[in-house]
This record gives C-alpha cells, structure tokens and sequence, in this order.
C-alpha cells in the first residue's frame, strides 16, 4: 500500500511538473517567426490587450500562455508605448523583454532651414506612414527641425508640434532680443529673419546679412532682396530660370524692390540661427552686398564700394565663363 500510494503521488507530480516543464521551456525557446517585423504597442495599452495583438498579428502562438508566462517571469515591470522591431524566432521571454525595456523605433521627418511652407506639406503627404491629410501651413509658422513620429500618426499632430516649435522658439529669442533692433514684434521678426535665411546659405554671415538689412530698413531704403520678388511667383520655391525685368518691377505686397519695408509676410520658414540673428544683428555700416564667388558675400558701406564688389564679382563670372 506504501509503495502504490508513492506511486501514485509521483504520477500526479508528473502530471504538474511536465507541463509546467513543457511551459517553462517554450517561454524561452525561439518562436516560428520567420522574419524580423514591427510591432506597435498602443498608448494606454494593457498587458492583455497587448498579448491579444500579438497573437493577432502572428507574433506568438497564444496570449493566454504569452500572459501566463509575463505573469510569472515578468519581473513586474509594464511594457511601453511605442513602435518595436521583434527579432525573427523571438521568444515569449524576448518578446516580453523587448516591450518592457527596448528601444522603440523612432522614425524622423526632417524640415530642413528655409523650406518654404508649401514643400513643408509636400513633405509631410510624401511620408507614407502617417495618416491624414494637411493645408499648407501659414508661410514662417514652422520650425525647421527633426521631428520624430509614429507609425500610423495623423499628419496634423506632426504639424502641430513644428508649429508649436516656432511659437515658443520665437517667443524665447524675442524675450533675449537686442535694444535699438529694426524690428517691432516677434511677427517682424520673422518676416525679415525669412530673407536673411533665403539671402545666405553661410552661417557665419548670418549676423552680418541681418545687420545690413536692419539698416536698409532703419533708413527707410528698399530692401532688393531677389528672394521676395521670386515668393509671390513661386511660393518660395526655385524660379528656375533668371528673374524678369518684369517681375523686378512688379508691385505687391512682398516685392522689396518695389516697396520700402518689409513684405507682408514671411517668405519662408526660417531657422533658429537666423531669427537670432535677427533679435541680435552684426553692429556695421554695411547697406550692400554682392556675392564674392565663396559662396558669401562682400559687404560695402557706400555704393562706389559696393559698384567696386560688383565689378569684381562680374570679372570672376566672366572668367569662368558665365557670362
């Protein structure tokens, strides 16, 4: 009777431990996923709800055993929000792992400085990962920057925080202003950081191009920055092809060389760099300036100086026959 009764709690022992045996060694052995996939755990997401999703999709066989076995080997930690990249043959340890304690996937949209606000929307319907359609934002209400999203993300949330970048970036240069700037309100501001951003491409003439043309605009003089004659053609982008006489005599509300001033809006989207260089501009005489054949520019402070730069920037187009 000894022996039947040991015999008899061995076998219900078995019958315990080889399946939690059998569990415990496939929680951890590699799953039949074929290849590496994504996997998106949704903000708010339970665990349940996530283990539903993942059988769903085909990442692992059951959730209720995926869910027995977080339970038991999960350490207590809660999974992220996020968009993942499961291993090919993850296991139901790895997964779990992954989703407690890996790297979310971080995909970018990159505005890069002076992109004007109609390619900004032509940018953001070109990503095929984000849902949803947008207007063309207002023209300067956008931040060139990187911006990260997630798979499946509307479009008007990625454009809401570009413009969310620019409001509090021009509100936080505004308040560091210089005294005695050319402009009189974070709008003004803008509009002439737009031309400084379309009239150098070099960094380090960013002060410099703002500080002439907060003179030209102190005194009054028409500004004759080319980029405000191609806006209202193009909405900032390329021409091209060369200006008309036609359109540098054109009148409207952006043309600088028609109307003292600013134009009556910005003329594309421009960057950190050079709105502060707007809010704190080069202390010069400059009123002129040419290109010199570097990419930059030579400044003048009279126009015989400026007729000299000119001359010397024809010779050099002539002599690598330009012109």
């Amino acid at each position: 009777m000894v022996r039947r009764g040991r015999l008899i709690l061995l076998a219900a022992l078995l019958a315990i431990l080889v399946p939690v045996g059998l569990f415990v060694g496939g929680w951890f052995i590699p799953s039949v996923l074929e290849e590496e996939r994504p996997f998106i755990v949704p903000v708010g997401s339970s665990l349940t709800s996530v283990a539903a999703k993942l059988e769903r999709e085909g990442f692992i066989a059951s959730a209720d055993r995926f869910l027995f076995g977080a339970k038991i080997f999960g350490g207590g930690q809660s999974i992220k929000a996020g968009e993942f990249l499961l291993p090919a043959s993850a296991s139901g340890s790895q997964i779990l792992s992954i989703l407690q304690g890996g790297d979310v996937i971080r995909r970018f949209v990159t505005i890069p400085e002076g992109l004007p606000s109609i390619m900004v929307q032509e940018r953001l319907m070109a990503e095929p990962l984000l849902t949803g359609d947008v207007p063309v934002p207002p023209e300067g209400s956008v931040l060139p920057e990187s911006y990260d999203f997630e798979r499946g993300e509307s479009r008007a949330a990625v454009l809401g925080r570009m413009q969310a970048a620019m409001t509090r970036t021009l509100a936080e240069l505004w308040a560091k202003r210089a005294p005695g700037i050319a402009v009189n309100s974070p709008q003004e501001a803008l509009i002439l950081a737009s031309i400084v951003e379309k009239e150098t491409g070099k960094p380090s003439e960013r002060r410099m191009v703002a500080g002439l043309y907060s003179n030209r605009v102190k005194k009054g003089m028409l500004l004759q920055a080319d980029p405000t004659i191609i806006y209202p053609i193009t909405r900032g982008k390329p021409l091209g092809r060369r200006i008309r006489q036609s359109e540098i005599a054109a009148v409207n509300g952006y043309n600088t060389y028609t109307m003292t001033g600013l134009p009556q809006g910005p003329i594309t989207n421009p960057g950190r760099e050079s709105i502060a260089a707007v809010l704190n501009p080069a202390k010069t005489g400059a009123l002129y300036m040419v290109a010199d054949g570097t990419g930059g520019h030579a400044f003048a402070e009279t126009l015989a100086e400026h007729n000299a730069n000119v001359e010397k920037w024809f010779a050099l187009r002539r002599a690598r026959g330009e012109l």
